[in-house]
């Protein structure tokens, strides 16, 4: 295994079971918490306006939120039934827009933000649409605004890769065609050369990592 894969233009979010059966196993992903912990602690201390790529039930908006109760969020989504989920959570909070959005096309105008994050959603995406994205995340924040990327990344060797599909519960049958995966260091070398500040992979756990930077 090389330090990329990326699978073409598989990518089975659109279907219910798909989004669904992944809910029902999210909770239980290893050191998942580790991780949203240290996002929390890279935002910055005052946040008006958080935009949540690939918002999924919307999980760690709600994190987000609740550290940052001054803050507006938006949730962008694709999947018909995490847009069920979200409404569902968000139904009553007025200070959550949902907006219906493939990542594999370049985000809409929807402002400014003081905060960009996602969990587990970006590398759903082709590798060239990843660094697209990350050029349209830094337009899109305000200065010293951050973007905090909880990743599922690549391993360096086919052996981590499967040590780590092992500590999932899982075989290598039964990875996510889905998953299009690249390296920790060419994704931070990507948020630099696009003018992003303090990057730096903040935490990781095998697969898992927090990679983090500040616009200037």
């Amino acid at each position: 295994m090389s330090d990329t894969t990326d699978s073409g233009d598989v990518n089975l979010w659109s279907s219910p079971e798909h989004a669904l059966a992944y809910l029902a196993r999210a909770s239980g992903i290893p050191r998942r918490v580790e991780g949203e912990r240290a996002l929390l602690e890279c935002l910055p201390p005052r946040v008006q306006r958080v935009l949540d790529l690939g918002s999924g039930d919307g999980h760690l908006l709600g994190l987000v939120l609740a550290a940052r109760p001054e803050a507006q969020g938006v949730a962008v989504d694709f999947s018909p039934a995490m847009l069920e989920r979200l409404r569902e959570r968000f139904r009553e909070n007025e200070r959550v827009a949902i907006v219906e959005h493939d990542l594999d096309r370049r985000l809409p105008d929807l402002g400014v933000f003081d905060a960009i994050v996602s969990s587990f959603a970006i590398h759903h995406v082709a590798h060239a649409r990843k660094r697209a994205l990350y050029a349209e995340v830094h337009e899109a924040l305000a200065a010293g605004g951050a973007f905090c990327n909880l990743e599922h990344v690549a391993s360096p060797t086919t052996r981590l890769h499967h040590q780590f599909l092992d500590a999932l519960g899982i075989t290598p049958a039964e990875e996510d065609p889905s998953n299009k995966l690249l390296d920790v260091h060419t994704q931070l070398e990507w948020l630099r050369a696009l003018g992003f500040k303090d990057v730096d992979c903040h935490w990781k756990w095998r697969e898992l990592a927090l990679l983090a930077g500040v616009k200037g």
